[in-house]
């Protein structure tokens, strides 16, 4: 049984990634013209798009003998030998993504996020099947990535109890085996797995992904990580931020102030020169003690280098996420960057300060006490024009403006955030006491 590939957008918004395609002079023809859809290239550049568990067995059978559907990866369809015609389109809207004669093929969309699919199916002129997606009841797998980072995966993990609960489905997720107690202790009632298996009546992929829109259909340039996972699930809400119910009582008696400098690469820490030893020395002057909890004292990328300053203390090192997460809960407040731990903060109900310059405030989740220097030039990585993920100074890389988003950011303006924030708090710092 052959493959065959459709897409849901326009043929054209894929292949314009393909250097050279104006040169083949494709038919202008709608994306599920066989004129157009067939063509070799077309569908081995659609197979490139797609995933390795669209080969997976379809177990969701229909009365007709070798007639199968599932929406595990996307739509798949297995249609037997015979003389049948299909049309597959959007039942909110009413376009029309296929629509043609199909035999002894397995239709594959290239499309994986959620879709309320309508799927008619004729045989010898007579209609068979009609089905439109409905999840109610159902089985239905939510696969975050694996190898997916804290930031992103605690990003998108609140949405799966919404999803849940507005399409009063049956879900169950799998996460990356780090973050399995962590996610248990937000969400006792979602049940994990380790694996896909696609006994579930569909699955879903929450994950951030750059303008790779078979699997996110927007663009995290201009898309907060909140709306990427609304777009992916089909929802729009705000969800509720989790309840951390903390497993460990407080380590010391001492008022302690949480600080992560490392994020995924170096250029995203905070860059302007002895800046973490400034904040650190202010925050010991209050009374309260620092502690560096970044899973290594240092770190290297090219020219740039994230170092724990040598007057906080030491608490780097292999900790489990619910050592870190029950930590930060305990911590007065935790300066950071835009990374994992920020967002793992956020999530324990620790008050973040967060340095960043290189997206915009939209970007990650909202914090009064965001510290960025707007007066330079800054937020690329939330720019459309630019591919920063690519060139991480995309507008002054090699000139002495390199990453001026990170380095010029103040401690004055930290210190005034941290200022705001014990104030808004109502914290007493130790001196003080």
């Amino acid at each position: 049984m052959r493959k065959l590939y459709f897409c849901v957008r326009e043929l054209q918004d894929y292949l314009s990634h393909i250097q050279n395609v104006d040169k083949l002079k494709l038919p202008v023809a709608k994306s599920y013209d066989p004129v157009l859809l067939d063509l070799p290239f077309v569908q081995k550049f659609l197979c490139s798009l797609s995933r390795e568990e669209d080969d997976k067995e379809i177990f969701w059978t229909t009365d007709i003998d070798g007639l199968r559907l599932d929406f595990n990866c996307g739509l798949r369809l297995e249609v037997p030998q015979g003389n049948f015609y299909v049309r597959i389109s959007d039942f909110d809207t009413g376009q029309i993504f296929f629509d043609r004669d199909i035999s002894n093929v397995r239709l594959i969309s290239v499309e994986k996020y959620f879709i309320r699919w309508h799927v008619e199916i004729f045989l010898d002129d007579k209609k068979i099947l009609e089905h439109t997606l409905n999840l109610e009841g159902q089985l239905v797998h939510l696969a975050f990535h694996k190898k997916g980072g804290l930031g992103d995966t605690l990003a998108l993990l609140p949405f799966a109890q919404e999803f849940k609960k507005i399409f009063n489905c049956r879900v169950v997720i799998s996460l990356p085996d780090y973050l399995s107690e962590l996610a248990k202790n937000f969400y006792p009632a979602l049940a994990q797995v380790d694996e896909i298996n696609f006994r579930t009546y569909a699955t879903y992929y929450p994950m951030m992904n750059f303008g790779d829109f078979p699997t996110v259909p927007a663009d995290i340039r201009n898309t907060s990580l909140s709306r990427i996972a609304n777009a992916i699930l089909g929802l729009n809400i705000l969800p509720a931020k989790p309840i951390f119910k903390p497993t460990a009582q407080r380590f010391c008696v001492e008022p302690y102030v949480c600080i992560g400098i490392q994020a995924s690469t170096p250029r995203k820490g905070w860059l302007y020169p002895d800046g973490w030893r400034i904040v650190v020395d202010y925050l010991k002057s209050l009374g309260y003690r620092v502690f560096c909890i970044d899973k290594k004292n240092f770190h290297c990328e090219g020219n740039y280098s994230a170092t724990m300053p040598a007057n906080a203390e030491d608490f780097t090192g292999d900790f489990s996420i619910m050592e870190r997460a029950n930590m930060l809960y305990h911590a007065e407040f935790f300066i950071g960057l835009s990374s994992g731990l920020s967002w793992l903060a956020n999530a324990v109900g620790c008050p973040v300060v967060m340095i960043c310059g290189f997206t915009q405030d939209w970007h990650e989740f909202y914090t009064p006490y965001r510290v960025a220097n707007r007066l330079v030039c800054n937020g690329c990585y939330s720019d459309i024009r630019v591919r920063a993920f690519d060139n991480f100074c995309p507008y002054h890389s090699g000139t002495a403006r390199e990453l001026e988003c990170q380095k010029k950011i103040y401690p004055r303006q930290v210190i005034n955030a941290i200022e705001r924030l014990i104030l808004d708090k109502n914290l007493t710092p130790p001196v003080l006491r």
